[in-house]
């Protein structure tokens, strides 16, 4: 059972979630061109604070390589110059694309004459809880402000010094345009002060997590807003009978090695068993001169023997690595019955030239993403159109795969009468 928490610490919680309140209630009077104003300003201000972000980030990568943290963990922690740029040209995208807020969504007339509009509005408070990305920081933040929701964002303590440069020079850009500052706010004190804001479903109207299991179990636990879950990203491959063999090895190498550590890359391959020996042994070359360890089934290593054997935990296992499981299946029907014992719902794709399998495949495949011929690294905001995101969405209410804009409103109705009554 967890401690109590003391006055103090409901003192900051209480000041964080009155201040994004106040800030959200300014923020939904602002105009389109002033919150645009408010972005194009912050992707300046990013590129400006370049130096300081980087050197933020410096320490931040040395206090975490001291704990032993994995590579792949390091490189989500990771920022360059040319990931900063992608972080600001994101919020210049974000401001050149048009606002939802406001945005009539359906409208009709009823017989009494009353005219009801069913219009997009901001959601109003929303909490960002995420772990060693701090690009999630710009993202949640731009998208937050363009939709005119105040934000509190967490990112995990290995971050905090990035995190913290880049939200002061948002701030500074929201302030230099005439909206409230605190429109964007990091949450800091400790876990108990994000324990305490969890509690406050008062003022906050929804969560959105990404993370790993142990913060997902913290997070379901405490919370009594309604949570946002983006999580475990198993992602599948399934190599079709009537497969472009060239085209599944281009797929799948930029699937797994492309960029190992993110939450839409490859963790488990399936091949079905007429074109596996056709396919595998160049499909595990390939994939070992990419430096990627692969392990396999019996019918795998039946033909590639020096495959390293796959056990049970590998079809579950998220490794955000280097390392590729395979397995070879009878059919298609096979194939989809594996990806829904062990996919987590993020994204999934076929290699196929059958358009009947292609289908089945998108319409039978529960996944919040799903491809054909194309890979699961497109499960991204900015790859979408969004101009970023705060999160891939594997919940089914709500929202679902990545959330941009559309995704951070709700609606209300406005009715139009001239002295109805019932």
């Amino acid at each position: 059972m967890q401690a109590p928490l003391s006055p103090e610490v409901e003192r900051s919680a209480d000041a964080l979630v009155r201040a994004a309140r106040e800030a959200a209630r300014a923020l939904a009077g602002a105009s389109s061109t002033a919150k645009d104003d408010a972005l194009r300003r912050a992707a300046d201000g990013l590129r400006r604070a370049e130096g300081a972000v980087l050197e933020a980030n410096h320490g931040d990568l040395e206090r975490t390589r001291a704990t032993g943290e994995s590579t792949a963990f390091l490189d989500r922690l990771t920022l360059t110059p040319a990931r900063i740029e992608a972080m600001a040209q994101g919020l210049a995208e974000i401001a050149a694309l048009p606002d939802p807020v406001g945005e009539t969504i359906a409208a009709w007339r009823r017989p009494n004459g009353l005219e009801i509009a069913q219009v997009r509005v901001p959601i109003g408070v929303v909490l960002s809880i995420y772990e060693s990305r701090p690009n999630v920081t710009a993202d949640s933040a731009g998208l937050c402000l363009k939709t005119a929701n105040a934000c509190l964002l967490k990112g995990g303590s290995e971050s905090h010094a990035t995190s913290g440069a880049i939200a002061d020079a948002i701030r500074r850009a929201i302030a230099d345009a005439g909206l409230p500052p605190d429109a964007v706010q990091l949450v800091t004190g400790g876990r108990d002060v994000t324990r305490a804001v969890l509690r406050r479903d008062d003022a906050v109207d929804v969560v959105i997590a990404r993370g790993g299991e142990a913060l997902k179990r913290t997070i379901l636990e405490e919370s009594r807003i309604p949570v946002v879950k983006h999580f475990e990203g198993i992602c599948h491959l399934y190599v079709d009978a009537r497969a472009d063999l060239a085209m599944a090895e281009r797929i799948c190498l930029n699937g797994k090695v492309q960029r190992p550590s993110v939450c839409n890359a490859l963790e488990n391959l399936l091949v079905h068993e007429a074109i596996a020996p056709a396919f595998l042994p160049g499909m595990v070359g390939a994939l070992r001169a990419a430096g990627c360890e692969v392990r396999g089934c019996a019918q795998t290593r039946a033909v590639v023997p020096d495959v390293v054997a796959a056990s049970d935990a590998d079809w579950d296992a998220e490794y955000l690595d280097l390392v590729l499981s395979v397995c070879v299946v009878p059919s298609l029907d096979a194939a989809i019955a594996f990806i829904g014992r062990h996919g987590t719902g993020l994204a999934e794709a076929i290699v196929t030239e059958d358009y009947s399998a292609a289908e089945r495949f998108l319409h039978e495949v529960d996944s919040a993403a799903v491809y054909v011929n194309a890979s699961t690294r497109f499960t991204d905001g900015f790859e979408f159109g969004f101009g970023a995101e705060v999160g891939i969405s594997t919940n089914r209410l709500h929202a679902r795969g990545p959330m941009g804009l559309r995704e951070l409103t709700t609606y209300k109705y406005q009715v139009r009468g001239n002295g109805q009554v019932r």
